[in-house]
């Protein structure tokens, strides 16, 4: 009998000991099964704005994306569930133990008034390690593999160019999933807001990432034409709005080099810093990199009979110059040669006052 019940003890410690180290396991008095689930084919759109969009988002353990992903300003909700797996209506239990394929994911919906899509994903790959399969933090599994779902294909664009850019920071490849969302199972009631209900629970993200500063479009929107003639000089028009060069040497950034950042000069976002800033002789601000990759587009341009690549701004759509590959080598390699009239500077002891504290950091050391 003795023996009988040291048996029992050690098989309960066991399966303490199980519970304890999985990432995303649910509380002894939670664990019973909710009835009232959530499919993608029986959500409710009819209340939905149409400014709200939703997009699925797996990233690990889905406590922790959720709770990030609703410290996110533009974010209306976040809600954990199971994605495109081979079976319906699964439980947590069927994920973790059934090989039910399904991965634990975040549905988000966040209003393109203040967020975009490419905005959101920047936040996400902030908290993933992407070139990692079926492992994020300590959690490692098939469910915890990271994906991207989405409902409306024209998503699709936008997530192939943010994982593009993305992997420039990478030299494994990335291989975060991305697939038309098949089917989505909100998970069970103690899931939902886990981190809420138990502050000091098991999380593998730094959620205080959710506060460091992105760049959002929404803040730089771009004035009217005939406010646009009014407030640029001649100058500024003719380069920003209808592709002009400025002169070498005699433009206002060439020889310039106090600390601070270069804004659009027609909608004000962030472009460029002061601390990737070169001296390059050839008469115009030179650059290694932009403040964010995402701040500026780069097109094809043949407009003179030869092959250069465009930088235009993100938000005002203005043209700023062209980069090259003749930059400093063990910065990159890149010059971006930018014309001074594109562009408005904004010491660094003004940037506070000016709208631009978030981004001290990005010109400080």
């Amino acid at each position: 009998m003795a023996k009988l019940k040291m048996l029992l003890t050690s098989s309960v410690w066991i399966i303490a000991a199980v519970l304890f180290l999985s990432g995303c396991l649910p509380n002894s008095a939670e664990s019973s099964r909710v009835t009232d689930r959530m499919t993608i084919e029986t959500q409710s759109t009819s209340n939905q704005s149409e400014y709200e969009q939703i997009i699925y988002l797996a990233g690990g353990c889905f406590w922790g994306v959720e709770a990030y992903m609703s410290r996110i300003d533009g974010v209306i909700d976040a809600q954990s569930g199971y994605a495109n797996g081979q079976t319906e209506n699964p439980t947590y239990e069927d994920v973790l133990y059934k090989g039910t394929g399904h991965a634990e994911t975040v549905m988000v919906r966040y209003d393109t008034r203040a967020l975009t899509l490419e905005e959101l994903l920047i936040y996400y790959f902030k908290i993933i390690d992407p070139t990692s399969l079926n492992r994020q933090g300590n959690d490692t599994g098939t469910q915890y593999r990271t994906g991207i779902y989405y409902t409306n294909p024209t998503d699709l664009p936008v997530i192939e160019h943010r994982i593009k850019d993305e992997q420039k920071r990478f030299e494994n490849p990335i291989i975060v999933e991305v697939e038309p969302l098949r089917h989505f199972y909100s998970a069970e009631a103690y899931h939902q807001d886990y981190l809420e209900k138990n502050p000091y629970g098991y999380c593998h993200i730094d959620l205080s990432r959710a506060n460091e500063p992105v760049i959002r479009v929404s803040q730089y929107p771009k004035p009217d034409p005939a406010v646009l003639s009014e407030i640029l000089t001649e100058e500024q028009y003719a380069v920003t709005q209808e592709n002009a060069t400025e002169p070498p040497f005699s433009n206002q950034y060439a020889d310039w080099y106090e600390a601070g950042i270069y804004v659009d000069i027609v909608t004000g976002e962030p472009l460029f810093s002061s601390r990737d800033k070169f001296h390059s002789g050839t008469g115009w601000p030179s650059f290694t990199r932009p403040i964010a990759s995402y701040v500026i587009r780069e097109i094809t341009d043949q407009s003179i009979g030869m092959d250069r690549v465009e930088v235009r701004s993100r938000a005002g759509d203005s043209h700023l110059g062209h980069v090259f590959e003749d930059g400093p080598k063990d910065q990159g390699g890149l010059r971006y040669c930018i014309n001074s009239a594109a562009l408005r500077f904004i010491a660094l002891e003004d940037m506070a006052e000016a709208g631009y504290e978030a981004f001290i950091d990005w010109v400080q050391d």
